[in-house]
């Protein structure tokens, strides 16, 4: 494709197009919860664990796991998530990577033509 001339119609990345609205984070913070929960529900599925169940492993009560599993709530801490991982046999990984997009969009250079 890199032979082809750039679409005249096509606008900015939807990453882009959050930030410069003031709402990537948000949308971010929403994304990441979303997949969480869904990947502790397949493990809780997976495993026959109950909320009732999850909640006695982790030692907190059924509300804190009901906030836990609501992809609403952000505010989850990383506590939280790793006694849920423990309490379900599974590791947490966290990581912090530089995002492609944004070091281009602060050096000005061109997105890469896939």
């Amino acid at each position: 494709r890199s032979g082809r001339a750039a679409n005249p119609r096509q606008g900015p990345s939807v990453a882009s197009f959050l930030e410069d609205e003031g709402l990537y984070e948000e949308a971010s913070a929403r994304a990441i919860k979303e997949v969480l929960v869904f990947q502790i529900e397949a493990a809780m599925a997976r495993d026959g664990v109950t909320k009732a169940d999850l909640a006695r492993r982790m030692a907190t009560s059924r509300a804190a796991v009901d906030r836990l599993l609501d992809p609403e709530n952000a505010s989850v801490t990383l506590g939280t998530l790793l006694r849920a991982s423990i309490a379900l046999g599974a590791d947490l990984t966290v990581e912090l990577r530089a995002s492609e997009e944004r070091t281009r969009r602060r050096s000005g250079a061109k997105p890469k033509r896939r």
